[in-house]
């Protein structure tokens, strides 16, 4: 089994969370709110296809070098360390050199409120736009103008992630006077004038002005692409070249030429593609061997494991890189249900070999509880401990995690596929009425059981008395709900939590914690939503049954996959209304709703159709560079977490405030890992558990 981790930054170690999606809105110091985003994760080949390797291996080196190169040019940024300071923008990027406003951060703007009201005091107050049912909050206090004129502006920051809806009203009747919505840009400097437009009907003016244009912070991402697909293009143009008879043997001579003129002098005459560029016969049998796996699940696994490093990283620090406050989707959202769908598509598969290759059941079952042990140590242990106060110190260490989740939910669906597995379902061979149905009725006894682990999810989350909460809530608390249930983020799962783990020893910054200002722990990776991750991997398990009932019916195969990811998209549509907020059942990366198990299915299910079909039906692809990845998850996800802080993964940035430097580190390190990945598979050393 892989059982690879996922895109989280929930698994840390206390007093060192990681940057977790939020809103920009929270208190500051001295009472005055303003808006900021806080900080925070083969087959055997001819020597041709050898040189094609090394080539893709150096050009993979090459893109950290050229990310680095291009995106870091001298003169593209000026050290200022985190105060405020000057900065300029690199001509690659195309804009103009300008100064920052002084005091504003990254995702921030600088707004100048002119009250010219001479008769009364303002309120200014704000709400973030991505902020559902939230009462406004009081931004700034504007005293009167003065009768000799103007009076002083008053300088706040605003959030430009989100639009804002700004709200005036009269400091002593409360009365509202205008209202505005405007989605500021990032290093933007605006003017909010507040004036009278006639004294007759005392009609009141809000006006935004332009002073400094904002920057386009999202030039990092589209130059970035750029320089990947141009990789990109090199890659499929070397590989288009070294089909060429002369090119071909002219590089194989090159990076061969013992083994070269061994062959030509032989009977064997000249070497073409499928022969070995070793005599040696142990590559040959490795090579058979790979060939019986499906290429396509370490292909989707390894997608998942990248995506996961560069979120986990930082993601360039761009809010749709992190996870969601509470509510939606964003990228980082997407890979840890993509691993766990696959991880049952993996047990599916793995059992079903173990079992035809003559294993016994106990003895399965042993390896099954081996590595659904060692998930869980590795989560606790070194992924998860407080290093400042050492891995022992139990008092604040968070219990549950990413692996650990991963081995009781590996426990769960592995043990029960081996408890009700009958022999020869999975080929086929069982005669039933409704051969349409093969790949379902066989395993009615573990339907059963996943739909009565969704019933008690569902009793729980809906009807499980929580104190000074209302019955059923699904909400962040804290401001969330006009601010009626602050103490409730979670509703019963973060009761739950609390009551049986207690507040220290579960995930203490929840995504909520910026945009919701809720202050209650909450841990994603909890008790009850371990049941809806079972059901994730369930559908996983799932699709390795359509594979092995079905199998080398590639056309059946492909119809099933796209009927299962339909009928999850149909029941997501139900439960959530096709909205954000307003379903009965919000898709929640949080709570692990079960809209949310069934919308991610719905796109595990897609995704895996197309990468069979591409890498595995048509061979159009070999996977690379996910591939590599893909069969070494365990070691990279690992890896990941315990280096990310080391040189080269991460270094003293020139300029912390820039997305570009962000984005160029975060992208140097996942590109690090994939080569890492690859120069491991071709050593052939994985880390299986």
């Amino acid at each position: 089994m892989a059982a690879p981790p996922a895109s989280e930054t929930q698994n840390r170690r206390p007093g060192a969370p990681r940057a977790r999606p939020g809103s920009p809105c929270r208190r500051w110091p001295g009472g005055e709110r303003r808006w900021r985003w806080r900080s925070r994760p083969g087959a055997e080949r001819s020597g041709a296809a050898q040189g094609g390797h090394k080539m893709a291996a150096a050009l993979a080196a090459a893109v950290a070098a050229a990310l680095g190169a291009l995106l870091l040019a001298p003169g593209g940024t000026e050290p200022h360390g985190d105060g405020p300071a000057a900065s300029s923008f690199s001509s690659a990027w195309g804009a103009a050199e300008r100064w920052r406003p002084p005091g504003v951060r990254m995702d921030q703007a600088l707004l100048l409120v002119h009250n010219e009201l001479p008769e009364q005091g303002l309120r200014l107050l704000a709400r973030c736009g991505a902020c559902h049912r939230c009462a406004y909050q009081l931004l700034a206090v504007l005293p009167p103008r003065g009768d000799g004129g103007p009076g002083k502006a008053v300088v706040v920051v605003v959030d430009t992630q989100h639009p804002l809806s700004l709200l005036l009203s009269g400091s002593l009747a409360g009365s509202e006077l205008c209202k505005i919505q405007y989605h500021f840009g990032e290093f933007g400097n605006y003017s909010l004038v507040i004036k009278t437009l006639s004294t007759s009907t005392k009609t009141v003016s809000c006006d935004v002005v332009i002073n400094e244009g904002p920057v386009n912070s999202y030039l990092p991402i589209l130059f970035a692409f750029l320089v990947y697909m141009g990789i990109l293009a090199i890659l499929i143009t070397g590989r288009l070249v070294m089909k060429i008879d002369p090119v071909r043997n002219w590089v194989y001579k090159k990076l061969n030429p013992r083994e070269t003129d061994r062959l030509i002098n032989s009977e064997l005459g000249s070497p073409n593609t499928t022969d070995s560029v070793s005599s040696d016969p142990a590559p040959r049998l490795w090579s058979a061997t790979s060939r019986q796996r499906l290429r396509s699940l370490d292909t989707f696994r390894g997608l998942s494991l990248i995506i996961m490093v560069f979120v986990n990283y930082g993601g360039g620090k761009y809010w749709f890189f992190k996870h969601e406050s509470w509510n939606g989707l964003t990228v980082a959202d997407l890979v840890f249900p993509w691993f766990v769908f696959i991880m049952g598509t993996s047990i599916s598969l793995s059992l079903s070999s173990m079992l035809r290759w003559g294993s016994s059941k106990q003895k399965v079952l042993g390896k099954i509880l081996w590595r659904s042990f060692l998930l869980i140590l590795l989560g606790v242990i070194v992924v998860n401990p407080n290093y400042c106060l050492g891995p022992l110190s139990w008092e604040n260490l968070r219990i549950p995690g990413v692996l650990q989740r991963l081995g009781l939910t590996y426990l769960v669906v592995a043990a029960l596929e081996l408890l009700f597995t009958r022999a020869g379902a999975d080929s086929g061979t069982l005669e039933m009425s409704c051969p349409a149905l093969q790949d379902i009725l066989p395993y009615w006894p573990q339907w059963i059981f996943i739909l009565m682990l969704e019933v008690i999810w569902l009793c729980l989350t809906f009807l499980l008395p929580v104190p000074g909460c209302p019955r059923g809530y699904l909400g962040p608390g804290g401001i969330g709900d006009f601010g009626n249930y602050p103490n409730c983020t979670g509703g019963a799962a973060g009761y739950i939590d609390h009551l049986i783990l207690g507040e220290n020893h579960i995930y203490q910054h929840p995504s909520s914690s910026v945009l919701y200002q809720t202050t209650m722990p909450y841990d994603p990776e909890g008790i009850l939503g371990t049941i809806n991750t079972i059901l994730m991997a369930f559908l996983g398990l799932q699709a390795g049954k359509i594979i092995l009932s079905y199998r080398d019916q590639h056309k059946q195969i492909l119809s099933r996959f796209l009927i299962w990811s339909i009928v999850m998209g149909i029941i997501s549509a139900i439960l959530t209304k096709c909205s954000k907020e307003e379903g009965f059942i919000p898709i929640n990366k949080n709570l692990w709703s079960t809209s949310y198990v069934t919308t991610m299915s719905c796109f595990a299910f897609i995704l895996l159709l197309l990468i069979y079909y591409l890498v595995d039906v048509k061979r159009l692809w070999s996977g690379a560079p996910f591939f590599y990845p893909g069969m070494n998850s365990i070691l990279v996800y690992i890896g990941h977490e315990v280096f990310e802080d080391y040189f080269p993964f991460k270094w003293r940035m020139r300029d912390s405030q820039s997305h570009a430097e962000h984005l160029t580190q975060n992208l140097i390190a996942t590109t690090l890992w994939v080569i890492i990945s690859y120069v491991l598979y071709r050593k052939r050393i994985f880390w299986k558990i």
